[in-house]
């Protein structure tokens, strides 16, 4: 889920790394039922400041230095990530992610709560902080969205 709201494999990484660290250090003491939805809830909290950070340091290099790009942004990819491991991954899936990627942020989410993590509509809404019709209406329309960029593999 944080690869997909991020699209950076090594943010993403270091995301949910905080968000177990963080999850651990508040959480730890709840039932283990309540253990993934809370989890959840804090990785999502997580990606948005994240998102948040990456828009004012957009801003604030763009205004830097007026046409150049962030360096960060323009630093080559770490090992193991080149054309060998792409072409390793399977074309559907691939693709699949891709769609999922350009998803807006709160149908990624009921998407891959819903669909990849087994989450009931009520536990999603939850994890979401949003209503239950919320959830319906969001999986829904990312479930439209994907069928229709997918095309023959969403059949």
């Amino acid at each position: 889920m944080a690869r997909g709201m991020t699209g950076h494999d090594d943010e993403a990484l270091d995301i949910v790394q905080d968000a177990m660290m963080r999850f651990a250090n508040n959480y730890s003491g709840r039932p283990a039922d309540q253990w993934k939805p809370l989890f959840f809830r804090i990785l999502i909290n997580r990606v948005r400041d994240w998102q948040r950070r990456r828009a004012v340091r957009a801003r604030v290099m763009h205004w830097l230095r007026p046409g150049e790009r962030d360096p960060i942004d323009q630093a080559p990819a770490p090992a193991g990530t080149g054309p060998l491991a792409t072409a390793m991954a399977a074309e559907a899936l691939e693709d699949l992610d891709v769609a999922i990627r350009r998803l807006p942020a709160r149908q990624q989410q009921a998407f891959v709560l819903r669909c990849l993590e087994g989450f009931d509509v009520a536990a999603t809404a939850g994890i979401m902080d949003c209503s239950t019709g919320s959830v319906k209406t969001h999986y829904s329309r990312a479930l439209s969205a994907l069928r229709k960029m997918l095309g023959e593999h969403g059949e």
